[in-house]
Protein backbone atom coordinates (compact mmCIF):
# COMPACT_ATOMS: atom_id res chain seq x y z
CA UNK A 1 0.00 0.00 0.00
CA UNK A 2 1.51 3.55 -0.81
CA UNK A 3 0.77 6.43 1.11
CA UNK A 4 2.12 9.61 -0.73
CA UNK A 5 1.77 11.91 2.29
CA UNK A 6 3.10 9.37 4.89
CA UNK A 7 6.52 10.45 5.91
CA UNK A 8 7.38 6.90 7.49
CA UNK A 9 5.24 3.72 6.89
CA UNK A 10 5.85 0.10 7.91
CA UNK A 11 3.35 -3.12 7.59
CA UNK A 12 2.57 -5.83 10.02
CA UNK A 13 0.94 -8.69 8.83
CA UNK A 14 -0.93 -11.41 10.63
CA UNK A 15 -3.03 -14.23 8.44
CA UNK A 16 -5.76 -11.75 7.14
CA UNK A 17 -5.16 -8.79 9.23
CA UNK A 18 -2.77 -6.13 8.05
CA UNK A 19 -1.50 -3.31 10.12
CA UNK A 20 -0.13 -0.22 9.20
CA UNK A 21 1.76 2.01 11.48
CA UNK A 22 2.59 5.78 9.54
CA UNK A 23 3.38 8.70 10.50
CA UNK A 24 1.57 11.22 8.43
CA UNK A 25 1.65 15.28 8.00
CA UNK A 26 -1.35 17.25 8.39
CA UNK A 27 -2.53 20.20 5.99
CA UNK A 28 -1.31 22.68 8.69
CA UNK A 29 2.15 20.77 8.83
CA UNK A 30 1.97 18.76 12.30
CA UNK A 31 2.95 15.45 12.49
CA UNK A 32 0.20 12.71 13.46
CA UNK A 33 0.71 9.04 13.99
CA UNK A 34 -1.90 6.66 12.42
CA UNK A 35 -2.40 2.74 12.68
CA UNK A 36 -4.68 1.24 10.31
CA UNK A 37 -6.21 -2.49 10.52
CA UNK A 38 -7.31 -3.83 7.02
CA UNK A 39 -8.66 -7.58 7.40
CA UNK A 40 -10.18 -9.56 5.07
CA UNK A 41 -14.05 -10.73 6.10
CA UNK A 42 -15.29 -13.13 3.29
CA UNK A 43 -14.70 -11.22 -0.17
CA UNK A 44 -14.92 -7.64 1.71
CA UNK A 45 -12.18 -5.70 2.84
CA UNK A 46 -12.74 -3.82 6.41
CA UNK A 47 -10.08 -0.93 7.08
CA UNK A 48 -10.28 0.79 10.31
CA UNK A 49 -7.83 3.89 10.97
CA UNK A 50 -6.27 5.63 14.46
CA UNK A 51 -5.45 8.54 14.46
CA UNK A 52 -2.66 10.26 17.42
CA UNK A 53 -1.87 13.48 17.23
CA UNK A 54 0.51 15.81 19.30
CA UNK A 55 1.77 15.28 22.57
CA UNK A 56 -0.44 12.34 22.95
CA UNK A 57 2.15 10.12 20.68
CA UNK A 58 4.24 9.39 23.66
CA UNK A 59 1.09 9.35 25.83
CA UNK A 60 0.31 6.58 23.12
CA UNK A 61 3.29 4.93 22.75
CA UNK A 62 3.77 4.47 26.72
CA UNK A 63 0.51 2.70 27.07
CA UNK A 64 1.44 0.59 24.31
CA UNK A 65 4.56 -0.76 26.00
CA UNK A 66 2.54 -0.99 29.03
CA UNK A 67 0.52 -3.10 27.48
CA UNK A 68 3.05 -4.93 25.18
CA UNK A 69 4.75 -5.93 28.95
CA UNK A 70 1.36 -7.22 30.16
CA UNK A 71 0.73 -9.67 27.19
CA UNK A 72 4.01 -10.89 27.95
CA UNK A 73 3.96 -11.77 31.48
CA UNK A 74 1.31 -14.31 30.55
Amino acid sequence: MTNNNAIYSTMVRSGKTTYFVDVKEAKNGNKYLAISETKLEGEEKKRITVRVFGETVDQFRQAIDEAAAAVAQQ
